[in-house]
């Protein structure tokens, strides 16, 4: 069994408890495992990344988590709510699937209210909210538009409003920065951050893993429907780092290989011995230059997620 455990982070209110514990879910399509016997607890206030490769099992385990599937096995309680309570967790869940959902012949602003009125709200306290992300998205002057007349960037930026407006307990986002310009990309990630310090969690599943280390605290990677790796992204990076150093010296000197480290390319070098004290390292490097830098690079987090899933390859899920 695999068990996932968030780390604690802190927002602007404190530390907080676990929002979302999932235990031992299990859900098969045929002869094939989506998920199995997965279990996460994703703390309150933070902004999680769920990553794996195409058919890993993440989009099976958010319809699980919204309620547009059910699992084999196993459930999930979310704030007191467990997997049976569609009702509640209807009101507690903002989701933003990768596929648009707008209807193309209503204007935005009927949307937008048809929507908040689905999640409990009156149409006052609806119009109240919707005006106010509005405003602060930008998607306020294009009320009257039919949702058929805006562009994919535009119509995106109007689903994300429609996700997070009533303010759920949980935000989910699968690829939401899909036909978003750089400008518009930063302002869903500004808004992101503005929720994340009211409190509300957000689970964040994309591709595109350079905005993950940009905005995820913890991450989870699934693949072939089990959680293979977890934690901080610090913590992971330090875990899987190779003993790379790029040092830079005042004259372009190069580099010669010692006992200790090897050369890789020019003033890049790898460490033999991960024990090794890079002091001892640096004392060797200034016997060949004179040293005005002298830092250790990381893994990406794009770089681990390949080594990972290579190393993990045979199988698919949906």
């Amino acid at each position: 069994m695999l068990v996932l455990w968030a780390k604690y982070i802190k927002y602007e209110g404190g530390t907080m408890q676990p929002i979302l514990k999932i235990n031992n879910l299990t859900k098969s399509y045929e002869n094939t495992h989506a998920l199995k016997d997965v279990n996460l607890e994703i703390e309150k206030g933070s902004i999680f990344g769920l990553l794996g490769p195409n058919g890993a099992g993440k989009t099976t385990l958010i319809r699980i988590i919204t309620g547009i599937k059910l699992p084999d096995e196993g459930n999930f309680v979310l704030e007191g709510s467990n997997n049976k309570n569609f009702d509640t967790l209807c009101k507690q869940i903002g989701y933003l699937p990768e596929e648009r959902g707008l209807y193309g012949e209503m204007k935005i602003i009927e949307q937008l209210e048809f929507f908040g009125q689905i999640k409990g709200l009156s149409r006052k306290e609806a119009r109240s909210k919707i005006d106010y992300y509005s405003a602060r998205i930008g998607i306020d002057g294009w009320y009257n538009k039919k949702a058929k007349e805006l562009s994919k960037g535009m119509q995106q930026m109007v689903q994300f409003t429609s996700t997070i407006f009533f303010e759920p307990s949980l935000i989910i986002l699968d690829e939401p920065f899909t036909g978003l310009d750089p400008i518009n990309s930063d302002k869903m990630i500004k808004e992101i951050h503005e929720l994340q310090k009211k409190g509300i969690t957000i689970i964040f599943s994309t591709h595109r893993l350079e905005q993950v280390e940009e905005i995820c605290q913890n991450i989870a990677l699934i693949n072939k429907g089990q959680i293979i790796l977890e934690g901080k992204i610090s913590e992971i990076k330090e875990k899987f780092k190779k003993n790379i150093y790029q040092v830079e010296t005042k004259d372009s000197s190069k580099l010669a290989p010692t006992s200790d480290f090897e050369v890789i390319n020019e003033n890049t070098i790898r460490i033999k011995d991960a024990n090794s004290k890079t002091n001892n390292i640096l004392t060797q490097l200034m016997q060949q230059a004179e040293i005005k830098s002298f830092t250790e690079i990381l893994p990406s987090l794009t770089d681990i997620f390949i080594d990972i899933v290579s190393s993990n390859t045979g199988g698919k899920n949906e």
